[in-house]
């Protein structure tokens, strides 16, 4: 498995002049190769190879007094700049085409000198070290001192330096890890995700939402007050969009931080982790946006996947429209409606249920049911009756918003 390694580095004030000319360079063969591709399209003229671009855009170009000054750093990061476009281009195609999963992507975008992001990539041709001091040494930059918060497990394929809104460097190495098993254990847990608690498992246990924007907005309003009132261009703009920047780092750090301790947790601790697959980028657009982007649902379920792989669980999805907030998970009937704010409810059958906790029980045994069948096991659940709006095919978008369990 291939996983990223990330930490900060603190390069000196001529270190961070050269990054600045790295930075540079990459973004103007980027444009270039974009430009030259588009203008080649507006002449209808045939589709620029990759190597005919390379050659063009780099090595000729370098010969020019316009580009002489790209020869002034690593030629690696010029090749990775216009690999990041061909890239970009082939997964447009791809979109196009219908090749691709997911949402449809446009064509590359110029890049701007403002971008509050800016990165370069070395790979092995760069030849980059580590030295035995613990720095790390970079083409036509020199030895950056790095903050080693762990060890790298095997040898970086290839390490891209970035410089985020904030101003802080990072260096992250691209590594090949093995697998690590845990010890294999009996629990399996159904988890459903909501904004009163982040979490509710299906044994029960609520994790409690930290709201970690929430708890910031007294300090990010003041910055964001501040910044108002100076003047464009000045250079308090400038100090204040970085006060602003590094308040908005710290609330992600946080978040992530916490993510990851919540993850851990939950994949060390059970055999097998259902989650519902829940339509983040729908309840963004609801008036419950700024709670939900504040929930981070997207980030914990991609550290559940990659975590379960890498030690040894099982780790699913459960179908969106699968109602686990509506379904009696002792007897399997399906409720008509269930508004959210009923937090608990009682079936027919005489069930008391709290709505969550229903949920993650009945999340949970939708996942062993998949699983068992995936095995070749014979196991069909049994029929309940289904509302209208359950059996569609294609919910409209009203339903999709009452289809799914946020709170």
């Amino acid at each position: 498995m291939r996983l990223r390694y990330n930490y900060r580095v603190y390069p000196d004030g001529d270190q961070r002049a050269a990054l600045a000319r790295a930075f540079g360079c990459a973004r103007v063969v980027f444009n270039d190769g974009l430009r030259m591709r588009a203008d080649a399209r507006a002449a209808n003229l045939p589709y620029i190879s990759d190597g005919d671009l390379s050659k063009r855009i780099i090595t000729q170009a370098k010969q020019t007094p316009q580009r002489a000054w790209l020869g002034e750093v690593s030629a690696v990061i010029l090749q990775q700049a216009l690999a990041d476009l061909n890239t970009a281009y082939r997964t447009f195609f791809a979109s196009l085409a219908g090749k691709r999963k997911g949402r449809k992507v446009g064509p590359p975008w110029f890049r701007s000198r403002k971008d509050s992001r800016q990165a370069i990539r070395f790979t092995k041709n760069a030849r980059f070290t580590v030295t035995e001091s613990g720095r790390l040494r970079l083409p036509k930059i020199g030895d950056v001192p790095v903050r080693w918060s762990r060890s790298l497990p095997s040898d970086p394929s290839s390490v891209t330096v970035i410089k985020d809104s904030a101003g802080r460097y990072f260096a992250s190495f691209v590594v090949e890890t093995s697998d690590e098993p845990l010890p294999e254990t009996s629990p399996e847990i159904g988890i459903d995700l909501g904004l009163t608690h982040f979490a509710v498992m299906s044994d029960g246990e609520k994790v409690d939402n930290p709201r970690i924007l929430r708890r910031a907005a007294k300090k990010l309003r003041r910055a964001q007050k501040a910044l108002s009132r100076t003047q464009k261009g000045s250079a308090n703009r400038g100090k204040a969009k970085l006060k602003v920047a590094k308040a908005y780092a710290k609330v992600t750090d946080t978040r992530r931080d916490w993510a990851h301790k919540l993850s851990t947790t939950l994949i060390r601790d059970n055999q097998a982790v259902y989650v519902e697959d829940l339509a983040v980028s729908a309840l963004a657009r609801t008036k419950l946006a700024k709670s939900v982007h504040d929930a981070g649902w997207s980030q914990f379920v991609a550290m559940l996947e990659y975590k379960a792989v890498r030690y040894g669980r099982h780790f699913a999805k459960i179908n969106r429209w699968f109602p686990s907030s509506k379904l009696c998970s002792a007897c399997g009937t399906i409720a008509t409606s269930m508004p959210l704010d009923i937090r608990s409810w009682t079936c027919g059958c005489g069930a008391t249920h709290d709505r969550d906790v229903n949920a993650a029980i009945n999340i949970l045994a939708a996942g062993q049911t998949e699983r068992l069948n995936d095995c070749g096991a014979q196991v069909r659940p049994g029929r309940v009756p289904a509302p209208r709006e359950e059996a569609v095919t294609h919910p409209q978008p009203h339903a999709r918003q009452t289809g799914i369990s946020v709170l």
